[in-house]
């Protein structure tokens, strides 16, 4: 089968399963993104009373719905998940082993959807999985380890080595869970876009990555000589909010 689309199956049952575990249990209704070769797939249809399952690959598509034409549960929708509106089939678990060259864009998209959508459980690049869970102050700390833990709670489940995959990729993976907090900060939106302008130049400090968007206005402040990667989540939340009241 040609690998037009870059895809790494995961092929492991000792990873599926507990991968599968970890989206719950008796769900209403599952999202599964690049379900490939269905292996994550018949994990997650006996915990799930309705698993919908988005496929670009047009042959993989086809060759779900015949592996499984007795499960009725299984909806297979030969899509691109990006161009996808995730929240038309209501509250969902979402999960997959997600490409590499789409991660982050997948990972933006289920941040941005509500509060329906409280659990996502991804297998991503292992460099991605150690963005995620990035504690401040680290070298992997950045905008994607601020935008996921203002959203969720992040928790590093396992690193899969390539040889669970076919055919392997070059680098490990990582199994990932985010929760979605009951109460996201206010104006989110524009904190994330906040966020974004401090990691604008990760080595460069605040007042010079932020002063082509506010002037000078944070250039006497104590956080100013900072970089991005040293604030707290709690002191993002803080700056923008005293930005807004300094308009």
């Amino acid at each position: 089968m040609s690998q037009k689309f870059g895809q790494h199956f995961l092929v492991r049952d000792t990873i599926l399963e507990p991968l599968a575990a970890a989206c719950g249990e008796k769900l209403t209704r599952t999202i599964e993104i690049g379900p490939g070769r269905g292996t994550l797939t018949r994990h997650l249809l006996p915990r799930t009373a309705e698993l919908h399952a988005i496929e670009i690959d047009s042959a993989l598509a086809a060759r779900l719905r015949i592996q499984f034409a007795a499960e009725p549960k299984l909806h297979v929708h030969e899509a691109d998940v990006l161009d996808t509106d995730l929240s038309k089939w209501g509250e969902a678990v979402v999960t997959g082993n997600l490409p590499y060259y789409i991660t982050s864009p997948i990972l933006k998209k289920f941040l941005a959807l509500d509060a329906r959508f409280g659990t996502a459980v991804f297998l991503v690049q292992w460099e991605v999985a150690e963005r995620l869970v990035a504690a401040p102050g680290t070298r992997a700390f950045g905008y994607l380890s601020v935008a996921a833990q203002l959203v969720c709670e992040v928790e590093l489940l396992r690193k899969v080595p390539p040889a669970a995959f076919v055919p392997p990729p070059k680098v490990d993976s990582g199994a990932v869970r985010l929760r979605r907090k009951k109460t996201p900060p206010q104006d989110l939106d524009d904190l994330l876009v906040f966020a974004g302008r401090c990691f604008t130049h990760k080595r460069k400090t605040l007042r010079n990555n932020l002063r082509p968007f506010y002037g000078e206005r944070i250039a006497g402040w104590p956080e100013g000589g900072l970089r991005a990667e040293q604030l707290t989540l709690a002191q993002f939340v803080e700056l923008h909010t005293r930005l807004k009241l300094n308009q």
